[in-house]
């Protein structure tokens, strides 16, 4: 494996492609240390440390502590994010983005076009928000915004919404330019930031007695455990048989091979968790701009992330939105009649109708565990810091999100090293042949 680290610099492609991908979360993580106009930062900290389990706390350690910094990247890329997936969701069930998922690239071009209008559109509203929710922002006797007014609010806005499209044009750099994934990585990135001080803190911690290190070895073993489980459950597949049948076109023979079909024991990945945030995290944070009132205080301590009927409420959808997702991007109907116009059948199924029916049964089968287990890791966070006063987040939609992009990751650069003659990170045997 160190080998081939070494090798991913000696191909200069590669090397420069690594370079730019480093130098542009470079950008981001200096971006992440740019205030907006007009916010006390120290006072909006110091509220975030205390409300540190609140809804909001689960967002600001999705955008990598840039919201309790109040910086220009404060509203992340979650925008993109929920954007991409509105708009994956409408291709699925509007014709005329069906007609666009099917015109190929320059399909691609126009859907890619309007998902960037849908997140400046998601971008205002949030940015919007949160200008109201900082404005009427009080830590002790102490405001959050010493200047109120219209002109503060509008430059708050315009800042965050610009952070967010720089941040999405900085994604896709990477991802053409780079080593690909560029958001993705950039979401990445944002969590490991907050790694090291989350283990300052630890250590701190183990040291003053408010821990003891039994805990701290337990707790280390648990930790490789259920990475170990999110990487295995990642990786894992169903793979149906498939028979292509021999095909004589003039004097060859095409088919009569075997091959499988991989089924993701979990397909839809972390969207599902991204998708039951987002609708649990719409009641409080609706709240928040009335709190003091009898109601509003009533939904957010009922929501609070740390409560019996929140995780209950995530869990349910979690598996709910794993069901719908995996149906929007798997359609047995359209993989039966791919396999029937290729020659493919699966053994002991007939093609077409039993053939569809058989594949949306394997998915309903094998999509509940994936979907249950990305469901515990989900709630993980909440048990840990309840049960065990852990003093920060550990699983989740983090430990989901840093595992899913590192495998792809490493993915993508073995097959820049195969496509040049050079053994992988997995590959045991050097593969023969001419280096270029």
């Amino acid at each position: 494996m160190f080998e081939s680290f070494g090798n991913l610099w000696r191909i200069a492609d590669i090397r420069k492609r690594i370079l730019i991908t480093l130098g542009m979360l470079a950008v981001f993580r200096f971006g992440s240390h740019i205030p907006v106009p007009g916010v006390n930062t120290a006072v909006l900290s110091t509220y975030f440390a205390q409300m540190g389990g609140s809804v909001l706390g689960l967002f600001d350690m999705f955008v990598g502590g840039n919201l309790s910094r109040a910086t220009v990247f404060a509203l992340g890329i979650m925008p993109y994010i929920s954007s991409s997936i509105i708009l994956q969701i409408l291709g699925a069930s509007i014709p005329f983005y069906q007609k666009l998922a099917k015109e190929g690239e320059e399909g691609r071009r126009k859907m890619t076009q309007h998902t960037r209008y849908l997140t400046v559109l998601i971008g205002t509203i949030q940015a919007s928000a949160l200008a109201i929710f900082l404005q009427n922002l009080t830590v002790g006797n102490t405001p959050v915004l010493p200047f109120s007014g219209f002109l503060v609010k509008f430059s708050i806005i315009v800042t965050m919404v610009a952070g967010t499209i720089f941040l999405m044009w900085l994604g896709e750099l990477i991802t053409e330019n780079g080593i690909g994934n560029g958001i993705s990585l950039i979401i990445m990135m944002g969590i490991l930031a907050r790694i090291p001080q989350q283990m300052i803190q630890f250590w701190r911690m183990l040291h003053s007695g408010a821990l003891s290190w039994t805990f701290a070895f337990i707790f280390a073993v648990f930790a490789i455990l259920i990475v170990a489980a999110v990487v295995l459950i990642t990786q894992g597949q169903r793979r149906i048989p498939i028979q292509y049948a021999k095909r004589v076109k003039g004097r060859k023979v095409y088919g009569g091979q075997s091959t499988h079909l991989p089924l993701n024991v979990n397909a839809a990945g972390v969207i599902p968790i991204i998708f039951a945030q987002s609708a649990l995290m719409f009641l409080p944070s609706f709240a928040g701009f009335f709190k003091g009132k009898m109601w509003a205080d009533w939904l957010i301590n009922i929501f609070s992330p740390s409560s019996f009927l929140y995780n209950a409420l995530y869990v349910v959808l979690i598996i709910v939105f794993a069901y719908v997702y995996t149906a929007i991007v798997i359609n047995p109907q359209e993989l039966a009649g791919n396999l029937r116009k290729y020659g493919g059948f699966i053994p002991g199924i007939r093609p077409g109708r039993q053939t569809a029916d058989y594949v949306d049964k394997v998915i309903s089968r094998i999509t509940l565990p994936g979907a249950a287990f990305f469901a515990f890791i989900a709630v993980l966070p909440s048990i840990l810091m309840v049960k065990f006063n852990l003093p920060f987040y550990f699983g989740g939609t983090s430990i989901i999100i840093i595992v899913g992009v590192a495998l792809d990751t490493v993915r993508q650069l073995e097959s820049q090293l195969l496509m040049r003659h050079y053994e992988g990170f997995m590959k045991k045997g050097r593969i023969r042949g001419r280096r270029r």
